[in-house]
């Protein structure tokens, strides 16, 4: 049995692995005299009761971590919570999970079929969230998939790990805003999702948010290495509650658009033009 340290190093390399974008970010942040504080680890699972999120959120819990949000997303078909840890201290949880059920009855079989591929005791295990992909899938199926539901086939090629991690900019000295940060990131050559403007949210709901476009990475299907949208890096700045505290909830609203970081750009070309 490992600790939470040791399974938040594990999601660190693996999510730097499929977005090597992350760690030029931090080095470039650091450059400035930043210190990078996380607000929070997202992850996406199925509702299958073998993996759904009571499931997938069990190793955090059994680490200290207690459930305090929840959130529905109609138009995605998703249910989400999010998870802090008394210390106060470490990365927020946000654990999302798709209603399959409320798709075709074809997807909800292919669903079944890949989760039947997950050698047992594999979900109970402390580092099940960075288990990576335990099936096999090939692209076309990826790609059919995704047309029904982004969020889908996203899951479908990676499997568990960590979608993205968050700066929390309300630890950054050299920016006063996400509009200056954004603007950095933008002369770094990053490319930011725009769904819904570049900045999602308000200090009058008490959260903004902004993240990059998740960079293509190589996902190995069985017949063949294809590029698709990995992980993207995500910023968050919270305003206090009128009793003075930070606000540490999420906007589904806003929350709804960030999911929209893996999308494949050529759906989201057609769905603006």
């Amino acid at each position: 049995m490992g600790n939470l340290e040791q399974l938040l190093e594990i999601l660190w390399k693996d999510y730097c692995d499929i977005n090597p974008q992350a760690e030029k970010i931090h080095a470039l942040l650091k450059e400035r005299g930043e210190t990078i504080v996380n607000d929070h680890i997202a992850f996406r699972t199925f509702n299958h009761p073998r993996v759904n999120l009571a499931v997938f959120s069990r190793p955090f819990e059994f680490f200290g971590y207690e459930k305090k949000g929840e959130y529905d997303f109609p138009d995605k078909k998703l249910t989400a919570c999010h998870f802090e840890h008394p210390d106060g201290i470490q990365p927020k949880i946000f654990i999302s999970e798709l209603r399959s059920d409320e798709i075709s009855a074809e997807f909800r079989k292919k669903v079944d079929s890949l989760v039947a591929e997950i050698p047992e005791g594999l979900p109970e295990k402390w580092d099940f969230p960075a288990l990576g992909r335990p099936w096999r899938v090939d692209f076309s199926e990826y790609e059919k998939l995704s047309e029904e539901s982004e969020f889908g086939g996203w899951l479908s090629a990676f499997g568990f790990r960590a979608n993205h991690f968050t700066v929390s900019a309300n630890h950054l000295k050299t920016f006063p805003s996400l509009v200056e940060l954004n603007a950095f990131l933008k002369e770094q050559g990053f490319e930011l999702n725009d769904a819904g403007g570049e900045i999602k949210g308000n200090p009058q709901v008490y959260l903004e948010q902004s993240s990059t476009l998740a960079a293509p990475a190589w996902v190995r299907f069985t017949d063949g290495e294809r590029q698709v949208p990995g992980a993207y890096y995500e910023f968050a700045l919270r305003h206090p509650l009128p009793e003075g505290e930070l606000f540490q909830g999420f906007i589904v609203e806003s929350a709804d658009k960030i999911f929209e970081s893996t999308d494949r750009r050529e759906k989201a070309d057609d769905d603006t033009a």
